[in-house]
């Protein structure tokens, strides 16, 4: 008979999101009258911005013609989404990053999973706490941790506590470790890194031979002009870094799936001789041999976020979700209640009231105000006691969610 990946049996009962949608769905079944709000998982709601529907029929009219139509594309990305990658995101911002170092996927969250193919097993891994779960349970699955303890935490993976103290912005470990996964704007807790943070965060990993994995998937949201937008904004970060990035949340395609990953050529790992490998050559292997490419439909639709128009309906769409995330903030602080994040991110991170348990606090908004959010303690340990409220919904359904709150949460 054959044998499974014992490792999967490490893993927690349930996902954290799917286990939101479990609970959710049994109340539903018992109340059929409620209307839920659900600002939970980080999920857009507003349609795709004009030119990129535009470009998408478009494209979508090629295929009608033998002239015009096509069938498999480079797995690596077309180059004019590439190159205008280059041209909108990193040559502004001063960053030496070239087209053929960007790879076009179906998702950040994909890459951040699939990146472990080309990690040797025995890394020592480090990962913040609270943490995006993606990045902890890929471990889990490709064998790099151990059993996990009463609170969650895995043998074998350095957690990287952020909390109010520490402004929710990870210490360098003690220890030396050879993978670490930052994420800024950060999910959950909406926390932005500095150029200074970021630069002792490549020094660390030029001085240990590690290699940072950094998500950038939010960066559309930041407000502060003094924050960096990319890793690469730092020197020395191309021999250290791969970034990770996605149109899901800045140009809606959590349904039309496009992302990207940056692995520049001159970031190396060890094979087991100790010798130099490129990593990105490792990447372009893999890539090709697992991967077909993302539909070039999706990809002229992508493209067409960093036409003029795009980029201006884009702004629009992101401005509308950080004014909800400002109505967010606004009602819980009024109403006494402790909050962070919201400011450079679409994510609010609260304090729950009295010291309450996350999964009660879920609970209680469920029950008291039909709303869904976040149990703090799905992204770790260090999460429990508070609770990630998403700005992603209409201006109705904020503001009526935030209505409930403050006439139906008793705190």
């Amino acid at each position: 008979m054959a044998t499974i990946n014992d490792n999967f049996l490490k893993l927690k009962a349930g996902y954290l999101f799917p286990e939101i949608a479990r609970r959710v769905s049994e109340f539903q079944a018992a109340n059929p009258e409620a209307k839920i709000i659900k600002l939970g998982i980080g999920d857009v709601t507003e349609p795709l911005p004009d030119a990129i529907i535009k470009a998408m029929h478009e494209a979508i009219d090629e295929q009608a013609s033998r002239e015009t139509f096509k069938g498999y594309g480079p797995e690596q990305g077309y180059p004019f989404l590439r190159e205008a990658i280059v041209e909108n995101d990193y040559a502004p911002r001063g960053c030496n990053v070239a087209a053929d170092e960007i790879f076009i996927s179906d998702g950040a969250k994909c890459d951040t999973g699939n990146i472990l193919d080309i990690l040797g097993k025995g890394n020592k891994i480090a990962v913040t706490d609270p943490v995006y779960p993606v990045y902890v349970d890929t471990n889990v699955m490709i064998g790099n941790t151990g059993e996990a303890n009463d609170k969650g935490e895995y043998e074998g993976l350095v957690y990287m506590p952020m909390t109010a103290d520490n402004d929710f912005i990870p210490e360098l470990p003690k220890q030396k470790v050879d993978v670490i996964y930052l994420c800024s704007p950060n999910n959950p807790t909406g926390a932005v890194m500095t150029k200074e943070a970021l630069t002792q965060w490549v020094n660390y990993a030029k001085e240990n031979g590690s290699i940072i994995l950094y998500d950038a998937a939010y960066e559309a949201f930041i407000q502060d002009s003094s924050v960096p937008h990319s890793i690469f904004e730092i020197p020395g970060a191309r021999d250290v870094a791969i970034e990770s990035r996605s149109f899901s949340k800045n140009a809606g395609f959590t349904g039309m799936r496009c992302g990207f990953l940056v692995i520049p050529k001159s970031l190396m790992g060890k094979d087991s001789q100790g010798n130099d490998v490129s990593l990105h050559k490792l990447w372009n292997r893999r890539h090709g041999t697992k991967f077909n490419g993302a539909s070039y439909v999706i990809q002229k639709g992508a493209a067409a976020a960093y036409s003029e128009e795009g980029k201006k309906q884009i702004k629009e769409t992101v401005g509308f979700y950080m004014e909800n995330a400002l109505i967010v903030r606004n009602t819980l602080t009024g109403m006494g209640i402790e909050t962070f994040g919201g400011e450079n991110a679409p994510y609010v991170w609260v304090k729950t009231p009295g010291g309450m348990a996350s999964w009660d606090f879920f609970d209680k908004l469920l029950n008291e105000c039909n709303i869904v959010g976040t149990p703090g303690s799905g992204f770790g340990a260090s999460g429990e006691g508070y609770f990630r409220i998403s700005a992603f919904n209409s201006r109705e359904n904020i503001n009526e969610a935030m209505n409930r709150l403050k006439t139906k949460l008793s705190v």
